[in-house]
């Protein structure tokens, strides 16, 4: 039963896809709230929207194992490995409205590191979907402890959401902090303190 109900929902997304292309929709979108898509500061605006959006949700095509598998090596380090302040940015699955922000994430590699590049690029990747902050913490924690194998993971993420911001509450200056612990960042206090420490800038 599920999976005809899934087929369904899937037959009926490709033929929305055929009746109307994604610069037809934001056209339609403008007419119910009240724009004349014909006037000339608009005209170009379907198109333009169209393209945001597809690079906005980029993350989707991206193949996660490619990314990673071609740059993992064997290395006898087993302290912290640690990058900070990754720019993010996102969109919330609820409003469709932005929220951005830092990710900072940690691993002590088991004989196994992967190429410092590549932790942005992972950031970036799941980032660039219709995400919830909660969600996107974790996927991020579990794909380096699938991929890597370490013997523990630390993902923070520090974000405004405009959906807090432009409407509803409306709140101010209000970040939303987001964790995932794994492994000895969860059971052992002091490295999750040395973690905490780097990233709130206690400890150099």
């Amino acid at each position: 039963m599920l999976v005809l109900m899934s087929i369904s929902s899937d037959s009926e997304i490709a033929r929305a896809n055929r009746r109307m292309s994604l610069p037809d929709l934001v056209k339609d979108l403008l007419l119910a709230v009240g724009e004349n898509p014909s006037r000339e500061g608009l005209l170009r605006t379907p198109q333009r929207v169209a393209k945001s959006l597809q690079e906005l949700t980029s993350g989707y095509a991206i193949d996660v194992d490619k990314l990673i598998n071609d740059a993992l090596f064997e290395v006898s380090y087993s302290e912290m490995v640690l990058v900070r302040d990754i720019d993010f940015y996102s969109l919330c699955e609820h409003h469709m409205l932005p929220f951005f922000g830092k990710c900072h994430v940690a691993y002590i590699p088991d004989g196994k590191v992967i190429g410092l590049s590549k932790l942005p690029r992972l950031v970036d990747a799941f980032s660039r979907r219709l995400q919830v902050q909660e969600r996107l913490t974790s996927q991020i924690a579990e794909i380096i402890l699938k991929k890597i194998k370490p013997l523990g993971v630390a993902v923070v993420m520090e974000a405004r959401h405009l959906c807090m911001e432009m409407r509803g509450a409306q709140s101010k200056n209000s970040p939303t902090v987001t964790s995932a612990m794994v492994g000895v960042f969860r059971s052992d206090a002091r490295t999750r303190e040395e973690f905490l420490g780097f990233i709130n800038g206690t400890k150099r």
